[in-house]
């Protein structure tokens, strides 16, 4: 079994989300290809989408948006994520179960003694009238039948797993601020989300291992896990690991992989990219170790903004006003600082529809 190294595993990584070489496709086909993209922060998509895609335009993501082809609705690991309306569909139901034991984990004493189909069944009947609303009103509306439990978890509970719902534009449209308004899926789509798959199958589990595979691989079934956060997986792998082929990372850990997809030349150069908020190339793996050092693991999950060099974390950035600021991780080299203020500037100038290409590098952290 062929052993990957971590350079390796970083160049297919990059390839898979698009961020070795911007790719000319569709929008929409961008985000089936990513599986999501992480969207809790309602502008962050549009520069994930920026920094993967040849002459991208904001307008086309609003368009989407408005035009209910693509939705902003709680999936992977209970956060927001911005998903085709195919995938959100027929994702949501294998979803479930773990949205609930999330949702639980943070209000367990809370909703203590709360009977979650009933919940259920009164959001829905407050819901019917198709009028979307806040999470604060939906759980308002019901909290009188459960006083005890507090606002907070009986919405939180509707919301992001009782209830299969989207959060309804404008909220996440271009330079666009706008409060959350709830409506179920199927007023908003038309359609329910698929029903489960019968007992002793899962027909979700083994599309979502190939669709992981596709835009993180190669990578081991705990990588696959903590993107998605749902378990059971292990028999949706057994399941099509016929179709895959399995390699070892230094670790020895197994590593699968579709048999045609992306694996560059360790040596290929990295351009530097500059990533959004919590963007799953990040989090998307149980070992991040291909992309981000350890001691820097931490940022990952506070919301911090990463720029790329040579394909790894190697700076954070920040706008205000007008002005990209990128503060170094480590030592940049004089042509590194050069890559990164050129792609700042095409940043600045993408943020400020062009008014602006304003860039400052801060100096290297002390050694």
């Amino acid at each position: 079994m062929s052993v990957l190294d971590a350079r390796s595993l970083n160049r297919a990584a990059l390839a898979r989300q698009l961020l070795l070489d911007r790719a000319d496709r569709p929008v929409l086909d961008a985000v089936a290809h990513l599986g999501g993209m992480q969207a809790q922060e309602p502008q962050e998509p549009f520069v994930g989408l920026w920094s993967r895609l040849r002459d991208f335009a904001p307008r086309a993501l609003d368009d989407l948006l408005a035009g209910r082809r693509v939705v902003r609705t709680h999936l992977m690991r209970r956060t927001v994520h911005l998903v085709t309306a195919e995938d959100v569909l027929a994702w949501r139901s294998r979803h479930d179960a773990m949205l609930r034991g999330r949702v639980l984990g943070t209000y367990r004493r809370a909703l203590e003694g709360v009977d979650l189909d009933e919940l259920a069944a009164a959001g829905r009947a407050v819901l019917a009238d198709g009028e979307p609303r806040s999470m604060g009103d939906l759980a308002r509306a019901v909290a009188g039948r459960w006083p005890d439990a507090g606002p907070r978890p009986l919405g939180e509970m509707l919301v992001a797993a009782l209830i299969p719902t989207v959060q309804l534009p404008p909220r996440g449209l271009w330079r666009t601020r706008a409060g959350v308004r709830n409506a179920p899926v199927a007023h908003w789509l038309g359609r329910e989300v698929d029903p489960p798959a019968p007992p002793g199958t899962d027909p979700v589990g083994a599309a979502l291992v190939r669709r992981y595979l596709a835009a993180f691989g190669p990578a081991a079934s705990a990588d696959l896990r903590a993107w998605c956060g749902l378990a059971g997986l292990p028999a949706a792998v057994a399941a099509v690991r016929g179709e895959l082929v399995a390699f070892r990372d230094e670790r020895g850990r197994e590593l699968l992989d579709l048999p045609d997809a992306p694996r560059p030349d360790p040596d290929t150069p990295a351009p530097v990219r500059f990533l959004p908020a919590f963007d799953n190339a990040v989090l998307g793996y149980q070992d991040r170790g291909r992309i981000i050092d350890d001691a820097h693991r931490g940022l990952s999950v506070t919301g911090a903004r990463f720029v790329l060099v040579d394909g790894r974390v190697s700076a954070t950035w920040t706008v205000e006003g007008d002005t990209v600021t990128v503060t170094p991780l480590r030592r940049l080299t004089r042509p590194e600082r050069a890559q990164v203020a050129e792609e700042g500037r095409a940043l600045a100038s993408f943020l400020s529809e062009g008014d602006s290409g304003r860039v400052m590098v801060g100096a290297a952290p002390p050694p």
